[in-house]
């Protein structure tokens, strides 16, 4: 079966259900308290000039009496490739700059403060193939490539925070690779950059031959729209990564991924939902999408031939999560989108308090095991039945 004559979404199929249970179903799946977001004729416009599918939503929120509601219009942008891998890379990286900047005007005048893209967004997702030429090209310097300029500028046109994750080249260190994202604030100024710090070692994935594992942290971004962490694609499957957002001060998580699969397409209902839950913050999961054809066969990681061409569907569906375990519509699993959202920051704190996630934490606990998880002699707390034996 085709990509195109797949499931479009969940969503596409609530729609054709009765209103009533459409409406309960919804509810079930994704809680309550989201409503549809009123934006401009323009923003309408664009679209269908620009023939992207656009899902807009506004999350419920609680106005308090002494401070006053922080909102925020986040959009997510999954693309998928616009021209075939045949062509140059000038050629694919024009193109995708192209899309970009139409979907960033179209997200502007949806009111978008915050715009996240997907994963290495200016590039085919390459990585799996096997082959570093030419694909190791498209690596750039993060805070001074062609790619970050042609945001910074955006970025203050628009004024508009954007995280942009791309394969970063740095040329005073040995010329390593990273997969990077780089945050550029309303104003043009990179505030910094967050590199991925978990490279998958899975079947059929020639990732740690591309680029490094990070060597920056988990970094929390101050900007006028939030305080924002980046956690790369694989990260989602790493609790700590998470909290370590959470404990740093985040209250958005971008979380750019490039995931294909049945399997991992289980998980990506849950896992960006599940963060959002369990750290008291807002998690915008944004994924790739379409699928891409090599002019090459894939190699595994040790050279061999595995037969296939395409990178398999990457299945899009990005959504945005919030602290009270509500959750937006999803993009569609087969197209290029924009999906904008609106919710109010005081949210985060209102669940904390709510549910006591500070009060309780005892982080001193998990302090001293994993200093001793991670000592040579850790021995697990594993307790076992104990038998006595008697002499008869």
């Amino acid at each position: 079966m085709s990509l195109e004559k797949e499931l479009d979404s969940v969503e596409s199929v609530l729609q054709k259900l009765p209103e009533n249970d459409a409406k309960e179903t919804s509810r079930l799946l994704y809680g309550t308290g989201v409503k549809d977001l009123e934006v401009s004729e323009k923003c309408m416009k664009l679209v269908s000039r620009y023939k992207m599918e656009l899902v807009k939503c506004k999350f419920d929120h609680k106005e308090e009496q002494l401070r006053p509601a922080r909102p925020v219009r986040v959009a997510l942008f999954q693309q998928k490739l616009p021209v075939p891998l045949t062509f140059p890379i000038y050629k694919v990286k024009t193109e995708m700059y192209t899309m970009a900047m139409d979907a960033i005007k179209i997200a502007a005048k949806g009111g978008a403060n915050v715009f996240c893209f997907q994963q290495a967004w200016n590039m085919p997702y390459a990585f799996c193939s096997g082959e570093s030429m030419p694909w190791s090209e498209y690596a750039e310097k993060a805070e001074e490539g062609a790619t970050t300029r042609i945001l910074q500028t955006l970025a203050v046109e628009n004024n508009m925070v954007i995280i942009s994750t791309i394969l970063e080249r740095d040329e005073n260190f040995e010329d390593r690779i990273w997969n990077t994202s780089v945050v550029i604030d309303n104003h043009g100024i990179v505030l910094g950059k967050q590199r991925r710090n978990h490279v998958p070692v899975v079947e059929n994935s020639n990732e740690p031959t591309y680029y490094c594992e990070g060597d920056i942290g988990h970094p929390v971004f101050e900007t006028e729209f939030g305080r924002i962490g980046v956690n790369i694609c694989y990260e989602r499957h790493y609790p700590l990564c998470w909290l370590a957002l959470a404990l740093n001060g985040a209250e958005i998580v971008v979380n750019p991924c490039g995931a294909l699969g049945p399997e991992a397409e289980v998980l990506w209902n849950i896992e960006a939902r599940n963060a959002a839950i369990a750290n008291g913050y807002y998690v915008c999961a944004v994924n790739r999408v379409g699928m891409e054809i090599y002019e090459h066969e894939y190699e595994d990681e040790m050279g061999n031939i595995v037969h296939h061409r395409d990178s398999g569907a990457f299945f899009g569906s990005s959504y945005v999560a919030a602290p009270n375990g509500s959750r937006s519509p999803g993009l569609s699993r087969t197209k290029t989108g924009v999906l904008i959202a609106e919710f109010d920051l005081n949210l985060c704190r209102q669940e904390k308090d709510k549910r006591g996630l500070g009060l309780t934490h005892r982080l001193s606990l998990y302090k001293d095991f994993l200093s001793r998880i991670t000592s040579t002699n850790f021995v697990p707390q594993i307790v076992k039945k104990h038998c006595q034996c008697q002499d008869k």
